[in-house]
């Protein structure tokens, strides 16, 4: 398979070709540890796969779909669909596709990661977004959101929540822990996704780029809690983030996830078990490890994901960002912004499950 085409960016610290964080020398945003993009030193959008005839009642030879004998709407859009991914993987084999220094490939994303994340995002947690009008429609954002679920769902959903209902079409670059870049195959679709090491410098380049970045603070400590502290924040670490944020002059987006935490509901840690693994714990659920792989699906909750009001950085100077009692009052305003709105959604919720 030819290689992609690399993106680099326009400042002399490019690192062209390079998907992987340079160990001992990025500071983590983690506790205890998109849109399609246009202009000066942005990712041009991706057109997706087009045809012939593509254009709305004419078919792939460029006549009209109802002149053509035998075949209706229904085949023209099945011919196109047909023709689309042909052109996709024409594209995927001889490497004309685009990816970015860390890794993202947008049209992959698009056309294959989303639509494999969406059943799962409508059908089955059923997610109901709230406030997505809160992420402009331009420019650098940080949305930093509590962490639950014994697996990192909850990230994944928030990214197609974004991808899926922002009016602009952004797309969410989220910051991940080092565990996910150590382990085979989700290192590759996580770099793929957009994904980068949640350190403070790759979140500040992202942010200046215009991107909409992601960041859970609790880390480990808050996915990995026992189910009695459900929807209970823990600390968000030292307020890198916020430094993040006021660097780069993003506003910070408050965001409040509800129906992670009693996916696999941890009822136990085997933390022996998980140092041997290299884990930062081994969950036991009531389904888990008793029921092999069957305990791993998870339990079929009802999410509501709610961004709240944006905490504009802009106004503050330069300095701000080494000003550490600042950094604790923003960081402290945004983790009770989070936690008021999800007592707040708890106590609307009908059930766990409906």
């Amino acid at each position: 398979m030819a290689d992609a085409k690399v993106i680099p960016f326009d400042d002399d610290r490019s690192r062209a070709g390079a998907t992987g964080p340079r160990p001992g020398r990025r500071r983590s945003l983690l506790g205890g540890g998109t849109r399609r993009r246009t202009g000066e030193g942005g990712v041009s959008a991706l057109p997706g796969p087009q045809t012939p005839g593509a254009a709305a009642g004419t078919g792939t030879d460029g006549a009209p779909e109802d002149a053509r004998a035998g075949t209706g709407a229904d085949g023209g859009d099945w011919e196109r669909r047909i023709a689309g991914g042909l052109a996709f993987l024409r594209r995927r084999i001889t490497g004309e596709y685009e990816v970015d220094e860390f890794g993202y490939d947008e049209e992959l994303t698009d056309q294959v990661l989303m639509s494999l994340l969406r059943p799962l995002y409508e059908k089955y947690f059923r997610v109901e977004v709230k406030g997505i009008e809160n992420i402009p429609s331009e420019g650098g954002a940080l949305v930093v959101a509590n962490h639950s679920g014994t697996l990192p769902l909850d990230g994944l959903m928030m990214q197609v929540a974004v991808h899926d209902n922002h009016p602009a079409g952004r797309h969410l670059r989220l910051l991940a822990a080092d565990l996910v870049f150590m382990l085979p195959v989700v290192n590759e679709l996580a770099r793929k996704a957009g994904h980068t090491l949640a350190c403070a410098e790759d979140a500040e380049r992202l942010l200046q780029r215009g991107e909409v970045v992601g960041v859970m603070p609790e880390g480990f400590k808050g996915i990995g809690k026992p189910f009695g502290e459900r929807y209970k924040l823990q600390r968000f670490g030292r307020g890198g983030f916020v430094s993040t944020a006021l660097r780069a002059g993003a506003p910070i987006v408050p965001c409040s996830i509800v129906g992670a935490e009693e996916i696999y509901p941890m009822i136990g840690n085997a933390r022996t078990l998980a140092r041997l693994l290299g884990f930062p714990y081994f969950p036991i659920t009531p389904t888990f490890p008793w029921l092999g792989p069957l305990g791993m699906v998870p339990l079929p909750t009802k999410w509501t994901i709610q961004f709240g009001e944006p905490i504009p950085t802009d106004g503050f100077p330069p300095e701000a960002a080494e000003d550490p009692m600042l950094m604790f009052n923003l960081t402290d305003q945004v983790r009770e912004q989070i936690q008021h709105t999800l007592y707040k959604l708890l106590v609307q919720r009908r059930s766990v499950f409906f």
